[in-house]
């Protein structure tokens, strides 16, 4: 559901917050308290990949393209991009760390910044469309919103329809 969100953050060199983990690990209160820290003391962007190009080049290849944009939305100079998972984007000096949100801190304040901005979308879209309930489920396949799929159908440019519940629904 919706735009796949990447988060790139360059830390100072004195940034230090210990709090920081795996955004899913954290509470979404928690989440935005240290949103609001590391985007008042880092250089920090966001990079999407819209619904149309996840269902055009697949989830893997919008996810790639969503961490591309984040970094080059910095505008500035790096010496090194550092990745959640397996795989890297095309960036120079990219490395990949399988669970790097639990142990690296720059990794943890990207993925803060990309699921609190995710969120915060969602949030928008459950004021446009509240029988959907996107700021209770934040527009994962929940059976709440499984089921507001089957009611009211596809939101077009909201839901992918590469997703599997809503290409079932028109086939």
């Amino acid at each position: 559901m919706g735009s796949v969100i990447a988060g790139a953050v360059i830390l100072p060199n004195d940034f230090n917050l210990p709090e920081l983990t795996d955004s899913k690990k954290l509470s979404e209160k928690k989440r935005e308290i240290l949103y609001t820290l590391i985007t008042q003391q880092c250089q920090w962007a966001v990079g999407e990949a819209n619904t149309q190009e996840v269902d055009e080049i697949n989830i893997l290849q919008a996810t790639m393209l969503a961490m591309r944009r984040a970094v080059e939305n910095l505008n500035s100079q790096y010496d090194q991009v550092l990745v959640d998972g397996n795989r890297c984007p095309k960036l120079k000096n990219c490395t990949a760390i399988i669970k790097g949100d639990l142990t690296e801190p720059v990794i943890s304040a990207a993925s803060i910044i990309a699921k609190v901005t995710r969120d915060r979308q969602m949030i928008l879209l459950d004021a446009q469309y509240p029988e959907y309930g996107f700021a209770q489920h934040k527009g994962y396949g929940t059976r709440v919103h499984l089921q507001a799929l089957e009611k009211f159908g596809a939101i077009k440019g909201q839901h992918r329809y590469s997703f599997a519940p809503v290409r079932k629904l028109y086939q």
